[in-house]
């Protein structure tokens, strides 16, 4: 008789992030059990009793794929990423935040003094009268207490260590993580370094396309959260940033049918560099002045343009050529 083919071992992680990646698998809903029964999952720590050691115990390479959600900013995390990294055939950056830095990512925006600062010391639901400050190592009466360190800066996983496949998303679909999965077992990838969804714009596969004007112009910028918006209508035709035409399709466009517009959590496509750059370039061409004081007054009447265009993305941005990296 054959010997039964080994399934192969496949290993999730989650480092910072909200933990909706973790959640995202979850929805799979009744095809995780298909899932499951075409792999071995060895390690998923927010599941199922796994440990470091069990990681360690692999041997180089053992672990045919590694889904890791959530960017680099401790210690632990970057040790980890590193242990699946050498472990692992394979290794997807799972979700917005593994992929560009996502929103943990608008904390570079701050140096660690202050977010520290404004955390422990500032905050009016504190309690800290002797301003305590995370510490790496606590010595106590019971001995020596440690924490992993808090990186300077944000990173995507991609910063750290080689990655070879980008499932986008906050969170990834649950179609698209199962077309990746099934890729990965049928060994039907794309090219190294592809990101696990479509290259068109997600303006091109908007439900709301054909109300965009051939030309858009406004002469001011609406909230959205004071401003109703028809549900056929285009938002950056009623002045409301949307950032479609920076973004990635490939997520159902479940924001914009909920009314909200895109935030760009997919991140940009292959043909972009920088989605922020992209997006403010987009919004200076559709504003309707020739005036400069006017054109500034619009643009500043943005609330935190660089939360808004760079909200997913700040991480992995241009900027981050002059981020102090570690």
């Amino acid at each position: 008789m054959s010997e039964q083919k080994l399934k192969p071992k496949v290993a999730f992680y989650w480092c910072a992030s909200c933990g909706g990646c973790e959640e995202a698998v979850v929805d799979l809903a009744e095809d995780i059990l298909d899932v499951v029964e075409k792999i071995d999952i060895v390690f998923w720590p927010v599941a199922m009793d796994f440990k470091k050691q069990d990681v360690e115990n692999y041997s180089n390479g053992e672990i045919a794929v590694s889904f890791i959600n959530g960017a680099i900013r401790t210690e632990e995390q970057l040790e980890m990423a590193r242990l699946l990294r050498k472990k692992s055939q394979l290794v997807v950056a799972f979700g917005s935040c593994s992929h560009l830095g996502g929103i943990p990512g608008l904390a570079n925006l701050y140096s660690r003094e202050d977010l520290f600062d404004t955390y422990y010391n500032k905050l009016p639901s504190n309690d800290n009268p002797r301003k305590i400050l995370p510490l790496t190592e606590t010595e106590t009466d019971k001995g020596t207490i440690t924490l992993p360190e808090i990186h300077r800066t944000v990173k995507a996983l991609n910063q750290v260590i080689n990655v070879d496949y980008y499932l986008p998303g906050c969170a990834p679909p649950p179609d698209l993580i199962l077309n990746a999965i099934q890729a990965i077992l049928e060994n039907n990838l794309p090219p190294l370094g592809s990101v696990l969804a479509p290259e068109k714009s997600l303006c091109d596969t908007c439900p709301r396309k054909d109300s965009k004007p051939d030309k858009i112009l406004i002469k001011k910028i609406n909230r959205i959260s004071l401003t109703e918006i028809p549900p056929d209508k285009c938002f950056l035709a009623e002045g409301v940033i949307c950032m479609g035409p920076a973004t990635r399709s490939g997520c159902g466009e479940r924001c914009i049918n909920a009314n909200m517009p895109c935030r760009g959590c997919f991140g940009p496509t292959s043909a972009v560099e920088d989605q922020g750059a992209k997006f403010l370039s987009a919004l200076t061409s559709i504003i309707d002045s020739e005036d400069e004081q006017e054109i500034k007054a619009i643009l500043d009447s943005v609330i935190d343009p660089t939360g808004l265009f760079y909200m997913y993305s700040l991480a992995s941005s241009v900027k981050r050529k002059y981020q102090d990296f570690k």
